[in-house]
């Protein structure tokens, strides 16, 4: 069977969940029998979004093979349990580039090097590449960006191209738009989604499918009236209402039909879907047995999304513990010593965030002491990890003024380091430690207990590292080093003894949790954080009794 390509673009606004949409789709096709992968094109001129602020892109997806990629790459992996890399994410920036790259070797025989046909030869180079990469059924290409935009004409002229070079039954175009609800005259209205796809078919792709996002429900003479002006059969505009979770949309947009209509329009021969397990995945996200609080403390919470991959592993280890969980999101820059236990009172777990730069370092600080001394679970990711010890260097191990040269080169413990191969670095993009790593863990410890394997591998993010000059004295005074790197002796993990769970990774575990195969590291620490609260409550019971 041919691969079968599957192109999603978006109109009217940005922000209507195309990710989702895609990832959606993917998982209704895979749980048809199907190997599917997708694709993120972004019309962005950055190579990648590795140099890019939190609060302009969100979290920066890491893939095993060390990408610095969009973040809904991380949908993709925990919607279809399945991995990506570099050719999942393709930017303006690096097609550019690589045309550039090969002008100055001089590849094109010295033609004219133009948008058309050398930009869209690139873009197409790299559907086809992915395609062709894992014998995939079907791969679907998500296009950044709101039809219209001048960023995505060239993406928008290449997909059309394709359709013809791979032929029109190997391809569809779904095209997601918003149909708005006007307060003012009480209905729906069509006509942004009329002058969307007319943009679309402008640039020479016309859809096959319309999911239509709204906040009220399609009924016949909307969807006909659509179907009708936008050259679609009735059946083929999808509805794509708002849904209390992400992991409900597979589940809608297959009561809509989606699947079905694109399994029929490509001929792909599969079986019926098999959902029993995400079904009862969202019917404990839905129907917890219990609820939890647990503090996530970082520099960027007013911004969600520069921790997604980390508010999902929390809903993952949740429902592996059928426990809901809800985030405290606590700004480390209010956080100090005099009013930390007034906001993280009332918490049964905390979770420090990763991050970048000194700004709320001390809010971190005082948030990792505080889980220590009041022995309430904690769990540390990369920056989170490295001001565990910093904050046991200073207040456990007797080195006043320890910290990390990232905020004080001149401590005079400098218990975290610049990584020696990153003192020269100059370029910012794609020049940390990124990517896949082999941890060793130590038998008996939480982090063994947890995944059950004294060799693990997990993705990492970084610059900075625990200094080994100074490993003896911290392991000394009771720090436990309970993950290393064998090729380099790094540190990856360190816990707390006497400790219900105080757990500090260098590494990212939230980039490898998914809906079926939730991250090990994140059930230990709900169900560490459901048993204190099942303390809390007893204690408060007591003290009630009295």
């Amino acid at each position: 069977m041919s691969t079968k390509y599957i192109f999603v673009t978006g109109g009217v606004t940005s922000s209507l969940g195309k990710g989702i949409i895609c990832a959606s789709l993917g998982r209704l096709l895979v749980a048809r029998g199907l190997r599917v992968t997708i694709q993120k094109l972004d019309p962005y001129i950055n190579v990648d979004p590795g140099t890019m602020n939190p609060y302009e892109h969100g979290e920066v997806y890491v893939t095993d093979d060390g990408a610095e990629t969009d973040l809904d790459l991380g949908h993709y992996e925990r919607f279809l349990d399945v991995k990506t890399s570099q050719e999942n994410n393709v930017t303006t920036g690096r097609i550019y580039y690589d045309v550039i790259t090969k002008e100055r070797k001089g590849e094109y025989l010295g033609k004219t090097v133009q948008v058309i046909p050398h930009i869209t030869d690139e873009i197409k180079s790299h559907v086809l590449k992915l395609g062709q990469s894992d014998n995939y059924d079907v791969v679907i290409t998500e296009v950044g960006g709101t039809v219209g935009d001048i960023e995505s004409l060239p993406y928008i002229e290449a997909m059309r191209q394709l359709r013809y070079d791979v032929g029109r039954k190997n391809t569809l175009s779904i095209h997601l738009t918003l149909v708005p609800y006007l307060a003012a005259a009480g209905e729906l209205k069509t006509k942004p989604t009329q002058h969307s796809v007319r943009t679309l078919s402008e640039s020479g792709l016309s859809p096959d499918i319309l999911v239509c996002r709204s906040e009220y429900e399609l009924d016949n003479s909307i969807r006909s009236k659509i179907a009708q002006f936008c050259n679609v059969e009735n059946q083929d505009v999808i509805a794509s209402l708002d849904a209390d979770s992400i992991y409900e949309v597979p589940l809608l947009m297959r009561k809509e039909g989606l699947d079905r209509r694109v399994i029929e329009k490509l001929g792909l021969p599969t079986k019926n879907p098999d959902l029993n397990r995400w079904v009862e995945f969202v019917d404990r996200i839905k129907n917890p047995e219990s609820r939890i609080k647990v503090a996530l403390v970082g520099k960027y919470v007013e911004h969600h999304d520069a921790y997604k991959s980390i508010v999902e592993a929390l809903i993952h280890g949740g429902a592996m513990n059928n426990a809901g969980v809800d985030i405290e999101w606590i700004q480390s820059d209010d956080l100090t010593e005099e009013n930390v236990a007034s906001e993280l009172g009332g918490v049964s777990a905390i979770l420090v965030a990763p991050g970048f730069g000194g700004r709320g370092i001390e809010g971190k600080l005082a948030a990792v002491k505080y889980a220590r001394v009041n022995k309430i679970p904690m769990l540390g990711i990369c920056l989170g990890m490295q001001c565990a010890v910093i904050e046991y260097a200073r207040n456990c191990a007797g080195m006043e003024g320890a910290n990390s040269t990232e905020f004080d080169e001149k401590t005079p413990y400098p218990v975290i380091d610049f990584m020696p191969e990153q003192r020269d670095v100059e370029d910012k993009g794609g020049t940390m430690r990124l990517g896949k790593y082999d941890c060793k863990l130590a038998e008996g410890s939480k982090a063994f207990e947890a995944y059950g394997e004294k060799l693990i591998e997990e993705r990492h993010r970084h610059r900075f590292e625990l200094n080994n000059e100074l490993r003896d004295k911290l392991e000394s005074s009771g720090l436990k080093i309970t993950g290393i790197n064998p090729d380099r002796n790094l540190v990856e993990i360190i816990e707390l003894e006497n400790h219900p769970w105080f757990v500090g990774v260098q590494f990212h575990p939230e980039l490898r949790s998914t809906v079926y195969d939730p991250h090990p590291l994140f059930v230990k620490f709900i169900k560490a954080a459901v048993e204190n609260s099942s303390v809390s409550l007893e204690g408060k019971a007591e003290k009630a009794a009295l």
